[in-house]
């Protein structure tokens, strides 16, 4: 079916451009390149200043930063997929380290380990990686600065480990399987650990003074899984696409779903940042984004997705300091969001459906709380409530064939449908919440029972 969004609207466009002037202008950055990608696809993509004399292009790369560390992740979910690991794995059941070896994989990915920020020496990201030639090299003597567990505390350290852990079950260089698992298929031919031509170069801009420093670009050795990539605004506009829309040659979409779920609570007093699995979160206003930001000495980048509008943004700059790129990113996403709404796709009827599913469908009471069921096109149960509480959640068939909430108050809860001895059903048991077809209905299905005289008027 052909897309039902046309191009964007030429004071659409305009909006973008002047953010982006706006941008580069008020950073004095020397260049700035973003996009938004809507319907799987670059909707919009400009430059504004200059790589080598000329306005860059969405083929023009940048260091991307900690947005490897997204990368990162889908290499070590395709491993769980696989049967290789678990989240709740220690990392020494798979990889021999001497330090941090009871971290376990989850929590390196949600920074929740409590190891320290960054690994000892001078700054990683501007001296070479021959420093800290070694694994264990990354990590402190006492490597954790907080109890596993009891934080969110962004660790560089940890995505080195994670990156150690992808080589070491897959026995070739994190990169390389990198290129062969996530980049060919998604098509990101100009991502990688080493840049080339067209690329720009890092700077540093005074901050009193219309000048420039150049920053060093190294290879980081051990740290490399933790920022070390380049790429462009179109290869981050694939990403985008991807994070929007998966793409299940690379990852299952549970698995791209749990990434942006959150994984621990934020600090006190920043409740619009959050971070699920190598994935970063932002509530703006009624929206929530999800992505990741990249900053090391010379260069910024981000991207950020809304899956429920089907926008994304994507930005990089060539700058150490200065730019909001984040915030920046985001406002690109929602000047499309909100000037052009996401229009539906045409309502269409089930192709099929089984009579015992079907017969689920309606009204259903949470004692007096009315909810709704409803099967769904794409194979899943909705149960909605319609007094406007919190207890909906979308169900989803399991491997034996019952139904488990995929989010909400029910998530991972399991519905059970009992039938009486004619094979009609009687009520529906989720997580021990009984669902009767009337309110309080009179039989003895509802816990504590249900008083003999039934409802009645007056007090």
């Amino acid at each position: 079916m052909p897309s039902t969004q046309p191009d964007l609207l030429p004071e659409t466009r305009r909006a973008l451009r002047h953010r982006l002037a706006r941008a580069q202008v008020s950073a004095r950055a020397p260049s700035v390149a973003a996009a938004v990608v809507r319907d799987g696809r670059p909707v919009w993509l400009e430059g504004w200043g200059a790589v080598d004399g000329a306005t860059p292009g969405g083929e023009v790369q940048y260091r991307i930063g900690s947005i490897t560390k997204t990368f990162v992740t889908l290499l070590v979910l395709r491993l769980r997929d696989e049967g290789r690991l678990a989240l709740t794995d220690r990392l020494d059941e798979h990889l021999p380290v001497s330090a941090a070896g009871d971290a376990t994989v989850g929590s390196l990915l949600a920074h929740t380990s409590g190891l320290a920020a960054e690994p000892p020496g001078p700054w990683w990201e501007r001296s070479p990686g021959t420093l800290r030639p070694e694994l264990a090299d990354v990590l402190h003597d006492e490597p954790r600065v907080h109890p596993p567990g009891e934080r969110f505390h962004y660790s560089n350290p940890g995505f080195a480990l994670l990156g150690a852990l992808v080589e070491r079950l897959r026995g070739r260089p994190w990169a390389d399987a990198l290129a062969s698992e996530v980049l060919e298929p998604l098509g990101l031919t100009r991502t990688g650990l080493r840049p080339a031509a067209p690329h720009a170069r890092g700077w540093a801009v005074h901050p009193w003074a219309d000048v420039l420093l150049p920053e060093p670009a190294q290879s980081y050795g051990p740290m490399g899984p933790a920022g070390e990539l380049w790429s462009t605004v179109d290869d981050l506009s694939r990403l985008a696409a991807f994070l929007i829309d998966g793409d299940e040659r690379v990852l299952r979409p549970e698995s791209l779903a749990e990434m942006r779920s959150p994984s621990a609570a934020p600090e006190a007093g920043q409740w619009k940042a959050e971070y699920g699995l190598g994935t970063q979160l932002l509530r703006r206003g009624d929206r929530l984004l999800s992505g990741h930001t990249g900053s090391v000495p010379g260069f910024l980048a981000t991207v950020w997705v809304s899956p429920t509008d089907g926008v994304g943004a994507v930005a990089v700059a060539n700058t150490t300091a200065g730019l909001p790129i984040s915030g920046f990113t985001a406002d690109l996403l929602e000047i499309v969001a909100d000037r052009e709404p996401r229009i539906p796709e045409p309502w269409q009827p089930l192709a099929e459906v089984e009579p015992a599913v079907l017969e689920l469908a309606g009204p259903w009471y949470w004692g007096p709380a009315p909810f709704a069921l409803h099967p769904r096109a794409d194979g899943r149960l909705e149960l909605s409530s319609l007094a406007g509480s919190d207890r909906g959640t979308d169900l989803h068939r399991s491997g034996d064939g019952t139904w488990v909430g995929r989010n909400g108050y029910f998530a991972g809860e399991r519905l059970q449908v009992h039938r009486d001895a004619s094979g009609a059903v009687t009520h529906l048991d989720l997580g021990t919440f009984v669902f009767t077809r009337q309110p309080y209905a009179p039989a003895g299905v509802v816990p504590g029972g249900v008083e003999p005289g039934g409802w009645r008027a007056g007090r």
